[in-house]
Formats: C-alpha cells, structure tokens, sequence
C-alpha cells in the first residue's frame, strides 16, 4: 500500500475525529491562516482604493521598514514596551501561583454545594466586559463619590484624585486583572486536580503524610505538565496587553500614560489619530515574530529539562 493509500485509510480509521475537530479547523483556517497574507501592509503606505481591499493593499506603495520605526523612533518606544512586558511579568507569575493555589483550597472543601458556590463567584467576573470592569472600578475610585474616598473622609483623611495620580496604578491594574482572570484558570487547575488518582492520596495517607505533604509531593507534581503548557502559551502572548484593561480602566486619563501606555493602546491612539493602517499592522507583526521567539525559546528550554512537558 502506497503513501496515499496509508493516508486515506488513516482518515478513514479517525473520521469521527476529524469530524469533531472541522468547525474548530476551519474557524483557524478562515480568522487565523488566510489573514496572515495581510502582513504584506505592515511594509506598505496603504491607501483605501475603490476597488476593494485587494486593489488596496496591491496599489499601495511600498515603504519597507518605514512602519516599524513608529515604535521605536519615538520617546514612548521604552515606556511601552516596558509597561507591556513588567505588566505580563506579573500577570503570569502571580496569575500562576494564586490559581494553582486557589485551585487547591477548592478541592479541598469537603462541603460540595459551598464549593460549587465558591467556584461560581471566582469564576463570574471573567465574563464581564472590560467596560463594566472600567464603570466598577470608578465606583471604587471616583474623587467626588468613590467608595474608597467616603471611607477614608470618615476617617477624616483627604480625597484622592485616584485617575491623577499614576502612584497606585501599577498595582490597581495588577489586582484587577488577577480578580478578572484567576477564577478562570484556577478551574482549569481544579479540572486536573479532580483528574488525580485517589488512590496516591490514600497510599500517601497510609504513610502519614499530611495535608502539606500531600499537596507538596502528589498535587504540584501532578499538575507541573499543565502549568508548564500554560505558561509557555503565555510567554508566547508577553508583547500583547489585554487592552480593554489598560483602556477601559484607566479611563484613558492622559496623567497616567506613564504606567498604563501599552503597545496596543499606544498603536489604537496613533491608528486612531493618522489612520495609518500600515502601522497598526507593522505593531501586531511585530507582537507576533517576538512572541513565536519566545515560546519556541522557552518550549527548548522546558525540552532540556523535561521532554513531556513540553508543547512540542
């Protein structure tokens, strides 16, 4: 039997498979690998034709690396690279440990419809929009009626212009982006937690290990192949910034550009000021090549250590 032969027989063998994963193929093939051709306006001055899209990005001049050097050619190039790279920093290192952890207290609640409960309210404001999160957030930080500035003018202390004052703003984005996210992941953790053999627990038990014991030498072990794979996925999207985050809850106060300027927000603000397309795409091309960098580094890592542990 030729290759051919193999081949078909194979899809034959798995067509229940392939069936499964088409709508997921074809929504990659259409949104993820026919786009990619657009890179072409990231070295382009596009110009919007009458003739359509297509006629646009073939009629448009070429400008090379003329793009690119809106990043880096201005005084904004450090501080939003810098904001977007130390933001992703901590997300992923403290998003890491606090789902991993809250993923473990979760299985541990021996009261089932309490966990259920728990699990709900963590999980909930995944699903809000930025924009509610942004609205939810000023209730909180407003000068004149914010809830934080009621509570401390009865302790007699003075208002503070929280949407002024770039200070607090590193940790506000911080907290906020880890109450938004690490319901979310802390069930993918409880997911994989529930998916551990009982019987190493009762094995580990017998032996008189305790609780800490237990998490420290069966639980964390258990669950390092996941956190290594998303981790790694992570690394991939550290040039990127959530940007209804960085937008929406800041309110885009100009006073606090110093420690909420990203990449995606810098790149909106200019889109939106030049209508310069050609930029836009050079930015998010520019996210892409470092992000692949990165995770393929760090999937070659992880391989040295651990070859099942990586993504590839």
């Amino acid at each position: 039997m030729g290759a051919f032969g193999r081949f078909f027989k194979d899809i034959n063998k798995n067509k229940a498979m392939l069936v499964m994963v088409l709508p997921a193929t074809l929504w990659f093939i259409l949104f993820s690998y026919l786009p990619m051709a657009g890179m072409v306006i990231a070295f382009k001055e596009y110009r919007y034709s009458r003739d359509g899209f297509l006629a646009s990005i073939i009629e448009s001049k070429w400008v090379g690396l003329q793009n690119f050097k809106f990043l880096f050619s201005t005084n904004d190039a450090y501080i939003i690279t810098r904001n977007t790279v130390v933001y992703n920093i901590f997300f992923i290192v403290l998003g890491l440990i606090i789902a991993v952890a809250m993923a473990i207290v979760l299985a541990e609640i021996t009261n089932k419809k309490l966990a259920k409960i728990y699990q709900t309210g963590m999980f909930l404001p995944y699903f809000l929009s930025w924009v509610i999160v942004g609205y939810f957030v000023f209730s909180f930080l407003s000068v004149d009626r914010g809830v934080v500035n009621r509570i401390a003018g009865s302790f007699g202390l003075d208002p503070v212009s929280w949407y002024s004052d770039p200070t607090y703003w590193p940790i506000i984005i911080v907290v906020v982006f880890l109450w938004k996210s690490v319901g979310y992941n802390s069930v993918i953790y409880l997911a994989a937690i529930m998916g551990i053999d009982k019987s190493l627990y009762e094995a580990a038990m017998i032996d008189g290990a305790n609780k800490w014991q237990q998490i420290r030498n069966i639980t964390i072990p258990m669950l390092t192949p996941l956190m290594t794979i998303l981790t790694l996925l992570a690394i991939g999207k550290i040039f990127y910034a959530d940007f209804g985050l960085f937008y929406q809850v800041p309110r885009d106060s100009g006073t606090l550009y110093s420690v909420t300027n990203v990449i995606d927000t810098y790149v909106y603000r200019g889109l939106k000021s030049t209508g310069e397309i050609g930029m836009s795409t050079a930015a998010g091309l520019y996210q892409s090549l470092i992000g692949f960098i990165l995770v393929i580094t760090s999937n070659g890592i992880v391989r040295k250590f651990n070859k099942d542990n990586a993504l590839f």
